[in-house]
């Protein structure tokens, strides 16, 4: 292409310069082109060969010498100059198109060359991602015990999904992301973002077929709950508060601890404590916004030990909450199932290893109304192994319904896999496996699966309920620990407390791994999980 456009700008001198030296000059571009390689050295070169067209066509046409200098003998410090003179008179078109076409040129390479130092701009976090999502300026208190900034808002299925229109423009392919575990008829959160996301407990009900709630701390979404009994929503001043209002606002944040928080002891000691604290004064250096949500956020904690409670400040205004979550608009669920499309629902890597040991690598549990077809599918490919690994080492969790719909072809029967309980609503919901699978033969084939401190949430789940039914064998590192899940509550137009308020419980164990984690039956490095679990199965396998 370089060397078309090149051999169109020789056209602008005289023919008889063409037909004598146009070769010539092309086979000096290649030699240049082919010896400077590389951005900077491609744009030193087009600027001296537009530099020289400046120069030769003038000369050519208005200051003709008697003499022409061979081509050959202008190669000096290594860069072609054509200062090859005619005697012909220059054609207006000529010129015209010449000055048409270097303004052009130059215009661009200056164009490249400003792109060049701005490229990075598509590395953006993902909290500046955030911020061209939202056309406010949002603050949020510090959510991580090292006191950084939560990221909430992952970019995987529920950034897809959260805003699919604005997305469209702003950020690509889903890597980390909220997620939701629940089961068939409503759907809870079980949000897997960076570490720090995980501190904001931003695990929130969503409707059964939303394939995700982008649960931004920085601004509470549709999922939320406004606090009851608070006085209507008023504009409070981002740069100043007075004893009046952080009385208001703490009080609405017991009250909602009291009521929604997944441990009710727990929940009325820490109530207790942000009263306390703060009719000691132990509130009053908080004078601003950010400030306070910070403190509030710190007092919580040091109460309940739980980094999920978390105290949430927006400077802008956000507008009253709906009282039950909107359904997701078709564009929404358009734009989901494309991302799901387009990395393949997840699933990563479905191969047989050595041994006709099945391997099933996927790094979320996607929505089975959506990704339902690529699983049963992933599995009837494994349908003839006798022993499978499932990989779960990079997987930030998901829905409920497809744990169940995966856990299927590991029994011959329907399993209780955990329930679900709403302190809020003080109701339970059991999520059970889905019927046996046809022609399934994986019922009684040794499985594994493989975890690490990533695995999260819903991958946590699976691990856990599989392993309190003894069917399957865990091989890696300890899990992340997120047992219990939230929504956002809105105090006022700039405070949203987030909450755990909804717990998974095991029938077995009749608890979770909440704050713990789940425990490998095998302990190795991440890294060295596969080909454990690949000596594991081949001398279970041997042994038959």
């Amino acid at each position: 292409m370089s060397e078309k456009i090149y051999s169109w700008l020789l056209r602008l001198f005289p023919s008889h310069f063409r037909q004598s030296y146009g070769e010539d000059a092309l086979q000096l571009f290649r030699d240049r082109a082919r010896d400077e390689t590389g951005f900077l050295p491609a744009v030193r070169l087009w600027f001296d060969l537009l530099f020289d067209l400046v120069i030769s066509l003038p000369r050519e046409y208005f200051h003709a010498q008697p003499e022409l200098v061979s081509v050959s003998a202008q190669r000096a410090h290594g860069t072609p100059s054509f200062y090859i003179l005619g005697d012909e008179s220059p054609r207006p078109g000529a010129l015209l198109f010449g000055a048409v076409l270097a303004s052009c040129a130059l215009v661009t390479f200056s164009g490249l060359l400003s792109h060049g130092g701005h490229s990075r701009r598509f590395r953006a976090s993902a909290q500046q991602q955030r911020a061209a999502l939202s056309p406010s300026t949002v603050r949020t208190a510090p959510t991580s015990p090292g006191g950084e900034e939560s990221d909430s808002l992952g970019s995987g299925e529920n950034a897809a999904i959260a805003s699919a229109s604005q997305l469209d423009a702003t950020i690509g392919p889903p890597q980390q992301s909220d997620q939701h575990l629940r089961g068939d008829s409503r759907s809870i959160a079980f949000e897997r973002s960076s570490p720090e996301a995980r501190d904001t407990g931003a695990l929130s009900r969503a409707p059964a077929l939303l394939p995700g709630d982008a649960l931004n701390p920085s601004a509470p979404d549709n999922t939320s709950r406004q606090a009851e009994g608070n006085a209507p929503l008023t504009a409070l001043p981002s740069a100043a508060l007075d004893a009046a209002e952080r009385h208001r606002i703490v009080s609405a944040a017991a009250a909602i601890l009291v009521k929604y928080y997944v441990d009710p002891v727990a929940a009325q000691k820490t109530a207790d404590a942000l009263l306390s604290d703060e009719k000691r004064g132990d509130d009053n250096p908080a004078s601003d916004g950010m400030a306070f949500a910070e403190l509030l956020t710190k007092q919580m904690r040091e109460v309940s030990h739980d980094n999920y409670l978390s105290m949430v400040y927006s400077a802008a205004k956000t507008p009253p909450l709906p009282p039950h979550p909107p359904r997701p608009s078709p564009e929404e669920l358009a734009r989901y199932r494309e991302v799901m499309e387009q990395s393949n629902c997840r699933f990563e890597s479905v191969k047989i290893l050595p041994h006709n040991i099945g391997y099933l690598k996927f790094n979320a549990f996607p929505d089975p109304s959506v990704c339902g077809a690529a699983a049963r599918a992933s599995m009837a490919s494994l349908n003839r192994v006798d022993a499978i690994i499932f990989d779960l080492r990079d997987n930030g969790g998901g829905y409920a319904s497809m744990v169940a719909l995966l856990a299927a072809y590991l029994f011959d029967h329907p399993v209780h896999l955990n329930d679900f309980y709403d302190r809020g609503e003080n109701s339970t919901e059991e999520s059970w496996s889905l019927p046996p699978v046809p022609g399934n033969k994986l019922v009684d084939k040794p499985a594994y699966v493989l975890t690490s401190s990533a695995t999260f949430s819903a991958a946590e789940a699976f691990s856990y309920d599989l392993r309190m039914l003894n069917r399957v064998t865990l091989v890696g590192e300890t899990t992340s620990g997120r047992g219990h899940m939230g929504s956002p509550h809105q105090i006022d137009e700039h405070f949203t407390i987030r909450v755990p308020g909804i717990k998974v419980i095991n029938p077995v164990s009749k608890t979770n791994w909440e704050g713990t984690g789940v425990a490998p039956d095998v302990r190795v490095d991440s890294a060295d999980a596969l080909q454990t679990a690949e000596t594991l199965a081949l001398t279970r396998l041997h042994k038959k």
